[in-house]
């Protein structure tokens, strides 16, 4: 059983999981989850740490309880915006193998019926949906928010979905002219306001040649890598 499916009802009316390995979180993170908790006035954005996320699984990783401390000190002080813990695994360790569907239908169970649930991602990895595992499933099951930069054609997210799941007619042309991409059991709102160029890659990257990371990180996260020597 897993902490999301063992933990009681989540009593908010609107939620974004918002997954990632983060390692580190930093301020191209909390900058989608602002913007995307102010568009959609989202009563919470769910950090969910992942454990061992199957495209990454030859990747070495920083321990899930570092990674986990970093978000919590990020979202700290950040209205609306929580660490999860929903794919830590039965004994906390996040050791185990996770899937997005999983954490959807996990989520599911514990939110109301009227209660909006959608999925928080990066344009990029949105590209790569279709190597998801359950993707048809897991673009069935919620709203999808991309967040990407300025300048992002909507085009580009409508052929990384089966022409299947795709809505048609007048509705889906509609939406096309807001922004937004109709499915036929959901919809992918595309967030392209947020220009913060950082990456995890290039911090830890940064960290190990001895630069400075301060402008790229929340000044708490900078002072736990250092303390707890990460990256080295």
């Amino acid at each position: 059983m897993t902490p999301a499916s063992a933990s009681p009802p989540l009593a908010v009316r609107s939620l974004a999981l918002f997954g990632g390995t983060f390692d580190p979180v930093h301020r191209g993170h909390l900058a989608a989850a602002r913007a995307a908790r102010d568009r959609f006035g989202l009563d919470a954005v769910h950090f969910v740490v992942a454990g061992r996320p199957p495209h990454k699984s030859a990747l070495p990783l920083s321990p899930y309880p570092h990674r986990c401390a970093m978000v919590a000190l990020a979202c700290a002080g950040q209205t609306r915006l929580s660490l999860s813990l929903a794919e830590a695994g039965p004994d906390f360790s996040g050791s185990a193998t996770s899937y997005s569907i999983d954490l959807v239908r996990a989520h599911r169970k514990r939110l109301s019926r009227s209660a909006h649930l959608y999925f928080l991602v990066g344009a990029d990895a949105f590209l790569e949906i279709g190597k998801w595992r359950e993707s048809e499933a897991l673009l069935d099951s919620c709203d999808f928010i991309v967040v990407s930069r300025p300048g992002f054609r909507l085009e580009a997210l409508r052929a990384a979905v089966p022409a299947r799941l795709l809505a048609a007619g007048a509705a889906a042309r509609r939406s096309s002219a807001r922004g937004t991409l109709r499915l036929r059991n959901s919809t992918v709102f595309v967030v392209s306001s947020v220009c913060v160029d950082v990456s995890s890659t290039d911090i830890r990257n940064r960290v190990a040649r001895g630069l400075s990371i301060r402008s790229l990180v929340p000044r708490a996260v900078e002072d736990y890598i250092c303390k707890q020597a990460l990256y080295h």
